[in-house]
């Protein structure tokens, strides 16, 4: 097989996420992964809108008129992490004071970049033997910025794959 037909596959650690620890005026210093994370699960929901036409026979049509992107993330409570304080912290607000800067480095290099708003479904908690939990969601305010991957990707630890 060709050099070129065989793809490479990466641990999942190897993507990194970003939050904007001063909201929406996040400055890149200001950019902050938060400690501790052990989950995420992007989704992506289409809206299709399907109808019916005489024309069709019978069969459907559809079209899809829009998309949302979310996130969901599971970690641990890690106090004093400028990260995982900042987004702890949001659990008791809404509004303007749940929406930051948020980016996604894929493993391939790709990167994707939005206004988010914050859900803190869970800000602690377990048995009393475990760690303190933190879970959050994260939906991206419109349309975020898609980068594509530099021709060779920046992770590392990779395998091949035929």
């Amino acid at each position: 097989m060709p050099e070129a037909a065989k793809g490479k596959v990466y641990p999942v650690h190897n993507n990194k996420f970003k939050f904007g620890i001063e909201g929406t005026s996040s400055s890149e210093d200001k950019m902050a992964m938060p400690a501790d994370l052990e989950n995420f699960a992007p989704a992506i929901d289409g809206t299709v809108e399907e109808w019916y036409a005489m024309d069709a026979e019978g069969w459907a049509k559809a079209a899809m008129t829009g998309k949302k992107l979310s996130f969901s993330f599971k970690g641990k409570r890690s106090v004093g992490d400028s990260g995982n304080d900042y987004i702890a912290g949001l659990a008791w607000k809404f509004g303007q004071d749940v929406m930051t800067k948020f980016e996604w480095e894929m493993v391939s290099g790709a990167k994707l970049a939005c206004d988010a708003v914050v859900n803190v479904t869970t800000p602690g908690g377990g048995d009393t033997t475990n760690l303190d939990t933190l879970e959050f969601e994260v939906v991206c305010y419109g349309k975020p910025t898609f980068t594509p991957a530099p021709s060779e990707p920046s992770g590392t630890g990779q395998q091949e794959t035929s």
